[in-house]
């Protein structure tokens, strides 16, 4: 018999200083500034992380070895509210887009300069039972500290 397996998702939310479009601008269009250059799956050291700002586009780094590794691909884009990635990565943390999970970051006005940052890490169950369930553990320990991160370079008065 064939079981399908469940992973619960990763949800992690955070409330930063900053008007909703400047939110969502920092964590697409200013990438670079807060993801860490120490986490990719390149073979060299990071120069550059971007997202090509489209359905479709690449979320990807670029290395000091001229070499390109993809992250994932952007599967929604809806400035400035939401923007949902595929995390082509597997539980080796390779690049691999035959066990893509998603990432799911919504953008939630509070008022006009606070926004409410609402992350899901979902669809562990590509990667197995096993990889999934470590894939999951992993990300939930990581994303606190990217997302703290990103609030810091959200908040910088400009």
């Amino acid at each position: 018999m064939d079981r399908t397996i469940a992973i619960a998702p990763v949800r992690k939310s955070l409330v930063v200083q900053a008007p909703q479009k400047r939110a969502f601008d920092v964590f697409t269009a200013k990438i670079d500034r807060w993801w860490p250059k120490t986490h990719h799956v390149g073979s060299a050291p990071v120069r550059l992380s971007a997202i090509e700002p489209f359905k479709g586009g690449r979320w990807y780094t670029t290395h000091e070895d001229g070499s390109e590794a993809v992250t994932g691909h952007v599967l929604v884009w809806e400035p400035p509210a939401r923007v949902v990635f595929s995390w082509e990565i597997n539980s080796q943390w390779k690049p691999d887009s035959t066990v893509a999970s998603e990432v799911e970051v919504r953008f939630l006005a509070e008022s006009e300069r606070v926004t409410r940052v609402e992350l899901e890490h979902r669809n562990f169950e590509v990667l197995g039972r096993e990889g999934g369930e470590k894939m999951r553990s992993d990300v939930s320990g990581g994303w606190p500290t990217i997302l703290e991160l990103f609030k810091q370079v959200a908040e910088e008065v400009e």
